[in-house]
């Protein structure tokens, strides 16, 4: 699905922001910390819930949250007909195309694979975004971009990618996916500032959890409620309000403030998040190759914001 138009009053409005420090720079590394250790959690709950029946729990128990909280903040405003309509659609894309997308690309392929294939995701915000006016690319964006992606390639190529005809459905998958997270970055960064964070993430993610939760109920209506721990319960409770809501709530406001492309960049370090709670939780050792490509995404953030 093609991102929506973007008018020219709202090119132009998106300046490029400034290269200081900022609280959105800290609030958007808290966000890649926990989407980065959020593969751990859900890997964990895994263990005993089937993934659709994960993900469609996830979404109802998410999509609840927000619609409480946006009821709690802001009550239930009018929205301008078009306004709403692109939302709808973002949520679709961002929101029931890329959850399926990815949770049933990981189950055609491998881990490794997956992880890698993720890499595109910020060169296709970067280019969507400069094609459609949103962003404007700098010599400096790039040059970051380019080493954080290199990076990223190093820390998630360590562990081995094994492309082949038995994970193409898979790979297509997550690249899917990929595709609808650059779209719905910069959708919702050509949104404005006429729709607050708040509303923008809670009606994308209303709208879009339907697809999600109804995909999922024939894995939940078979579920033996006594067989899972707490422990998997407690995963997915997490991962719905944490990871999601206020995830998604910190991402939308913090993508209106420094730019899609910027706040994308920083996507990159979430392989870096995801193997070191790995290896502290599981124990699964970083290797060279992966410190590495952690030192490239942390050059590439620096170098991308000078002007």
């Amino acid at each position: 699905m093609p991102c929506p138009a973007v008018s020219s009053s709202t090119a132009s409005a998106s300046a490029l922001p400034a290269r200081s420090f900022s609280a959105s720079d800290l609030a958007i590394i808290g966000v890649v910390i926990v989407w980065g250790t959020n593969y751990t959690v859900v890997k964990e709950a895994l263990g005993t819930i089937p993934p659709l029946a994960f993900m469609s729990l996830r979404f109802a128990i998410a999509a609840l949250a927000m619609g409480a909280l946006l009821w709690a903040v802001e009550g239930w405003k009018p929205m301008p007909r078009k306004v709403f309509l692109k939302l709808m659609a973002l949520g679709l894309v961002g929101n029931t195309v890329y959850q399926l997308c990815f949770i049933l690309g990981l189950a055609h392929t491998t881990a490794a694979n997956s992880g890698l294939l993720t890499a595109v995701t910020p060169v296709l915000v970067a280019a969507l975004g400069a094609l459609l006016g949103v962003e404007r690319l700098t010599r400096p964006l790039v040059t970051g971009l380019s080493l954080a992606v290199a990076g990223m390639l190093l820390v998630v190529g360590a562990r081995g990618p094994a492309m082949g005809a038995a994970t193409w459905l898979g790979d297509g998958l997550i690249l899917g996916g990929c595709l609808c997270w650059a779209i719905y970055t910069v959708g919702i960064r050509s949104v404005g500032t006429e729709v607050s964070a708040l509303r923008i993430t809670a009606t994308t993610m209303l709208t879009g959890a339907p697809g999600v939760v109804l995909a999922g109920v024939p894995e939940v209506l078979a579920l033996e409620p006594a067989s899972i721990g707490f422990n998997a319960w407690a995963g997915v409770v997490y991962s719905a309000l944490v990871p999601l809501v206020l995830s998604y709530f910190i991402w939308g406001r913090t993508v209106q403030k420094v730019g899609s492309s910027r706040a994308a960049l920083y996507n990159t370090g979430i392989p870096v998040v995801a193997a070191l709670t790995a290896w502290a939780v599981r124990g699964e050792q970083p290797t060279v190759l992966q410190a590495v490509g952690a030192g490239l995404i942390l050059t590439g953030v620096v170098l991308s914001r000078r002007k």
